[in-house]
């Protein structure tokens, strides 16, 4: 996969029609139709293209769930359609990103599973997944959509330098197993955030702080 630096996108940044700050409140249709090529190749390169396959079923099937429905729009034929037009069709955003999130999810696991679900090597699949990851985090911000995926989640960013700078490092210290309460309270506080529960995030956020504290003198 790659991002191809069109003359059109040159001539926008010549002309300074670029997004200077994030958005939380939509997703362009231009943006969800790049996401769904993304998810697209990388299911099919890992999974196969069929259209009814393992991912497109385990994510229709955890949002039918979750959100207590049997279907996710009238008349799908298979999973990936339904999958497909309900997030092309989604008003609610948080709902549209519970199926990038979901996508994402599996996406991040792939160099996790059994050598028999793809011909592919290893260091191909890790390098398949991590590529579709960047390229999403790269779309979001192109279109100054203010989330990346992290640690198998969408998390809100506010700034981009406090991202890189501190975020993004905090969340690779907290993937080693001895961080692993702290982790998930780190990530709680973003969700909570990203909601707007800035009471509970805080909360969360401050045991995350506590918990890393009381571990670091072991971990040293």
């Amino acid at each position: 996969m790659a991002i191809y630096d069109l003359f059109s996108k040159r001539q926008k940044r010549a002309r300074g029609e670029v997004p200077d700050v994030y958005v939380y409140d939509r997703l362009p249709q231009p943006l969800r139709r790049q996401i769904v090529h993304i998810v697209r190749e990388t299911f099919s390169n890992f999974y196969g293209p069929h259209p009814d396959n393992e991912a497109y079923r385990s994510v229709n099937n955890t949002l039918l769930k979750e959100y207590g429905s049997f279907e996710l729009i009238k008349n799908a034929t298979c999973d990936q359609q339904a999958i497909f037009d309900f997030f092309l069709s989604e008003i609610f955003i948080e709902r549209a990103l519970d199926v990038v999130e979901l996508c994402f999810k599996l996406i991040g696991d792939l160099p996790s599973r059994p050598p028999q679900y793809s011909s592919k090597n290893r260091a191909d699949v890790t390098s398949m997944a991590e590529d579709a990851i960047m390229e999403l985090n790269a779309r979001f911000k192109e279109h100054g959509v203010g989330y990346q995926f992290e640690s198998g989640q969408i998390i809100r960013v506010d700034s981009q330098f406090i991202h890189n700078e501190a975020v993004k490092p905090a969340l690779h210290v907290l993937r080693d197993k001895e961080f692993k309460g702290a982790n998930e309270e780190f990530l709680n506080a973003h969700e909570h955030y990203r909601h707007g529960r800035y009471k509970e995030s805080l909360v969360e956020a401050l045991k995350a702080f506590e918990s890393t504290m009381k571990i670091i003198p072991d971990y040293a």
